[in-house]
């Protein structure tokens, strides 16, 4: 990730590409306009296609990114999704199937078995794994087994685990999906989405969504990805370092009554003991750790989910999803303890 997607090593050049700032080009090539391509953004798609063995296309949003891969879907056909999907995701399902753009069967993604009868007759096969903010655990293998012997296309949202730990292209997934705004590019300054897959005609469907639906990225947003991605490993690696010391430390913690954690990764979620109002109160008590939407950033951050519009029914209400940061892990647990006594007293 740290030497791909550089212009070629000659004497004088720069030893990164710069963002281009254009809405067109000259006659003389394949790239006329620029809504159809720029090098910015295919420098961050270099990266992350290798990163997980595809071919990547970036987009202005992650749900940008999952609106394109849902255009595969036929009108009228079934789609087998999370039950409590990241709720953006889950209000389109739930909005284009009350619109009667589609069906789907909800599945516990946890249960492989729940989820393998779930498969035959569907279309698209959409998983999280671990999920938001449940952080319950898919076996992608077997889902995708299942899926390519139905002809279903499975889409992978690999956003929390990232390449570096699940490789779901090589776990037999068609789609990889991340909200590149999270630990891809991994300093909470940019909104952006992508799409991964091996699959020709597949990416050239996902293409001709991006181009004609225009859901582009802006170039200095895929400058400061590309930027961004190439620190993920030293980054992922002291994140997930930290959650694995609080994940270990939080069950004997008086005021938590659950600990949602996969065993990997650099996410938590907990349940307060209490009610609503007095988990809105612990999140609202640190001074260090931001109580604040998305995940993903150097910094740590916290909120109660179901406090976020639409959130699904499935997520406890005193759910709190903990993003862990690199900060030293002791001034994290330090807030952690100061705000449920704060919160309590």
């Amino acid at each position: 990730m740290v030497a791909t997607g550089r212009p070629p090593a000659e004497p004088g050049a720069g030893v990164v590409i710069p963002p281009t700032f254009t809405s067109t080009y000259v006659v003389g090539t394949d790239l006329r306009y620029a809504r159809a391509g720029n090098p910015t953004w295919t420098a961050f798609e270099d990266v992350l296609g290798a990163l997980e063995g595809g071919e990547a296309l970036l987009y202005s949003s992650g749900m940008a990114a999952a609106s394109a891969a849902l255009t595969l879907v036929p009108h009228g056909a079934t789609i087998v999704a999370p039950a409590g999907a990241y709720n953006g995701v889950d209000t389109v399902l739930r909005e284009g199937e009350t619109a009667g753009r589609w069906l789907v069967r909800w599945v516990d993604v946890s249960d492989a078995d729940a989820v393998a009868a779930a498969i035959p007759g569907a279309a698209l096969v959409w998983l999280e794994s671990p999920t938001n903010p449940l952080l319950q655990v898919a076996d992608l293998a077997a889902a995708a087994e299942v899926a390519q012997r139905e002809c279903a296309v499975v889409v992978v949202d690999n956003t929390f685990a990232t390449p570096l730990l699940q490789r779901p292209l090589e776990l037999g997934a068609d789609i990889v999906l991340h909200s590149a705004t999270k630990y891809l590019s991994g300093h909470s300054d940019v909104i952006l989405g992508a799409l991964v897959t091996r699959d020709a005609r597949l990416h050239a469907a996902l293409l001709s969504a991006r181009t004609l639906g225009g859901a582009i990225p802006g170039p200095m947003e895929a400058w400061l990805a590309t930027r961004g991605i190439r620190t993920l490993a030293v980054r992922f690696d002291r994140a997930c370092s930290n959650a694995a010391i609080l994940a270990a430390r939080l069950g004997d913690l008086a005021g938590v009554s659950r600990v949602r954690y996969p065993g990997f990764g650099a996410m938590i979620s907990i349940e307060l003991a209490g009610d609503a109002e007095s988990a809105d109160a612990v999140c609202a008590a640190p001074s260090l750790i931001s109580n604040s939407t998305s995940l993903g950033g150097v910094e740590t951050q916290w909120e109660r989910r179901r406090a976020i519009p639409n959130e699904p029914v499935t997520t406890p209400e005193t759910l709190v999803r903990i993003s862990v940061g690199i900060e030293d892990v002791e001034d994290i647990w330090t807030d952690i303890v100061t705000a449920l006594a704060a919160a309590g007293s």
